[in-house]
């Protein structure tokens, strides 16, 4: 029997849950469809998404360059409007598979739905925080100086029926990591700038009014001046931030890493090389034979301005 190919393989694993999922037609800047086909998911809810899966091959820094330029400008067309497709990388679904999954599966309308006003949001020990962001984020945890988790308090409604019941009360079902302030002073007044770095629910839930939630509770409790944050453009355009009343700030630019096929453990190309001893002020990339690179989209930045500075 032939091996699926990685799209395919996606497909299937959608189709096991009830999402129909058929390949669908794109066109890009010197990106084929059979080159980088998508997918459009659709749950049972009639809920539609579009797809990306890519699959990591590139051999040399240049073909991921290349690959990541011809995604960046490849427009998207579904139902005569442009729309984002989210981005499955194959490295992350090889080592993250059931949380990946979930991903995908919430962005076809796939989820259980809790309301934050169920909750009660707690400050929780660093150590809570990133053996949950460990299992539940794409990335894991991160340094960070303030941690909060979101806790189950009562159910009500359709959750007394779902899937998320069976999670006793009290349980930690979403949590969120912000670092110390960056300070820096303006005229005589001190600002105090924090970044909110991560924030993940358990695999197939999503807290309706979550982040809003935290986001609130960290605002009373520390009285930021501002606070920034970074929307992955891999998976979002960042369109929660602007519901929560951020603006955009900018932007991160796209990131290189090595990827161990066989392990599929992704390094930025900055920890992965030896300092450069050829005097040209660049990384020595050789240090990376036999390993594949992949080149991310970046991210948009977004921030909160609380007080007049």
């Amino acid at each position: 029997m032939q091996e699926k190919t990685f799209i395919q393989e996606i497909a299937a694993a959608l189709e096991s849950h009830g999402v129909k999922a058929v390949p669908t037609a794109s066109s890009g800047h010197g990106l084929s469809v059979s080159a980088m086909p998508l997918l459009k998911a659709t749950g049972a809810s009639g809920h539609s998404t579009l797809l990306l899966p890519v699959d990591i091959e590139s051999r040399t820094p240049e073909d991921a360059a290349r690959q990541s330029m011809a995604i960046a400008g490849m427009p998207v067309m579904l139902q005569g409007a442009a729309s984002r497709p989210a981005m499955i990388l194959r490295d992350r679904w090889e080592r993250q598979k059931e949380t990946t999954l979930s991903r995908i599966l919430a962005h076809c309308g796939v989820y259980t739905q809790v309301f934050a006003r169920n909750c009660e949001v707690r400050r929780i020990e660093k150590g809570t925080a990133q053996a949950f962001m460990a299992e539940n984020h794409s990335y894991g945890g991160a340094s960070c100086r303030y941690c909060y988790g979101l806790y189950v308090k009562r159910y009500s409604g359709k959750e007394m029926t779902s899937e998320v019941h069976r999670l006793p009360v009290g349980s930690l079902i979403a949590a969120a990591e912000f670092s110390n302030a960056r300070k820096w002073t303006k005229g005589e007044k001190e600002i105090r700038s924090y970044e909110w770095i991560r924030y993940a629910s358990l695999p197939g839930v999503r807290v309706s009014g979550g982040m809003g939630k935290i986001l609130r509770q960290f605002i009373g409790d520390i009285s930021p001046d501002d606070i920034m944050s970074y929307a992955d453009l891999e998976w979002s355009d960042g369109n929660v931030y602007r519901q929560l009343g951020f603006i955009e700030d900018g932007t991160k630019s796209p990131v290189l890493f090595a990827i161990d096929p066989q392990t599929w453990e992704r390094t930025p190309v900055k920890a992965d090389t030896p300092q450069d001893t050829s005097g040209s002020g660049r990384p020595d990339l050789t240090a990376g034979a036999g390993k594949l690179w992949y080149r991310n989209q970046g991210s948009i930045k977004y921030r909160l301005k609380l007080t007049d500075w």
